[in-house]
């Protein structure tokens, strides 16, 4: 005589709330409620719903759960250079975070274009997001998207222009400010500054972190200014050789990017400055492949752009429970310490 089936067949079929209810022996609406938080349900009874719904690897009907509560767990990821060295680890902070939430994204690359941006927008707000992150290609405050949506928006790396909207940067002013302090916590006073371009507000916002230190401290910079120039190798090595035709005794040089940094190494060691003995090199970003295989390795400050991420998505979920902060929220950076500063 064949062997009875067993009445929930969980091969055959996903587990549904009748099967929960049946096992943990309660009726379905106590099934839902008890899965819900719901109140008005004992904790015993509680408990025994929720083992049964693990012993039958139960998941709930997400469809279903948005129209009960008016969200769909989903959310929309929007960037605008999905190639960049930049916006890749915010997203990927953002997504590490959604996950945790058990929350969906939507990952859509507008690829620098108003037009495109403005259709994933569209698209994203049919599938019923339950609200946005729109993150920049570059630290410049980028046009605010308005406030006539119907889900949250938060904007990071790239701040939004309306300050009512809530923005996660890192922290440019405090960078600059931390790179100046290492230097100088190095017994270094002679101290040049060689900058990127001077239309991006990270490259202004980091001297002028570092000009308030130096302040602070009684010093300037050499020659009372900042170089400014490009984000590249090349640029680094034509201000330092400008810099130490102008001050031969110059001790630590401050550099707006690691590129450049690694640029000013070459050209100290070509005109026989040894690092970090005579000359200490600070740089920002801390790109690994090129901070560390420098030669010495850069000393230089983490963005922590993860953590932006992180960051926004949190704001997120606060700004989708209705607790949302307008503002700029600022990440601190860190220092990593290599063998192109040392103390004295």
């Amino acid at each position: 005589m064949p062997e009875r089936a067993d009445p929930i067949d969980k091969r055959s079929r996903p587990a549904t709330l009748r099967d929960v209810a049946q096992l943990a022996g309660v009726s379905i609406a106590t099934v839902s409620k008890s899965l819900n938080g719901r109140d008005h349900v004992r904790p015993e009874t509680r408990e025994r719903v929720l083992r049964a719904a693990e012993k039958l690897n139960f998941a709930p009907n997400s469809l279903a759960q948005g129209l009960l509560t008016g969200r769909t767990g989903t959310v929309g990821l929007l960037t605008s250079d999905m190639e960049g060295r930049f916006s890749l680890p915010v997203m990927m902070g953002a997504e590490d975070a959604f996950g945790t939430g058990s929350t969906s994204v939507f990952l859509c690359d507008a690829r620098g274009d108003a037009i495109r941006e403005q259709h994933h927008i569209r698209a994203l707000l049919g599938r019923r997001v339950d609200g946005l992150i729109v993150v920049g290609d570059k630290t410049d405050p980028r046009p605010s998207l308005g406030h006539a949506f119907p889900v949250p928006i938060v904007y990071a790396y790239a701040p939004s222009d309306d300050p009512r909207d809530i923005s996660v940067i890192s922290d440019n002013v405090g960078a600059g400010s931390l790179a100046a302090e290492h230097v100088l916590s190095c017994g270094r006073r002679r101290i040049a500054y060689v900058s990127g371009d001077v239309t991006y507000a990270a490259a202004r916002d980091r001297v002028e972190g570092a000009v308030q230190t130096l302040g602070a401290a009684g010093l300037e910079l050499l020659g009372g200014e900042a170089l400014y120039g490009a984000w590249t190798e090349e640029w680094g090595r034509g201000a330092i050789r400008t810099l130490l035709a102008r001050f031969p005794d110059l001790d630590a040089v401050l550099c707006g990017s690691d590129q450049i940094a690694r640029g000013a190494l070459d050209a100290l060691r070509e005109s026989g400055r040894s690092v970090p003995s005579e000359v200490a090199v600070m740089a920002h970003d801390n790109w690994v492949p090129i901070a560390t295989q420098a030669r010495p390795p850069l000393s230089t400050i983490d963005m922590r752009l993860e953590l932006v991420g992180r960051r926004a998505a949190e704001l997120l979920f606060e700004a989708i429970n209705g607790e949302g902060r307008g503002g700029v929220h600022s990440v601190a950076t860190k220092l990593v310490t290599r063998g192109s500063t040392a103390l004295v």
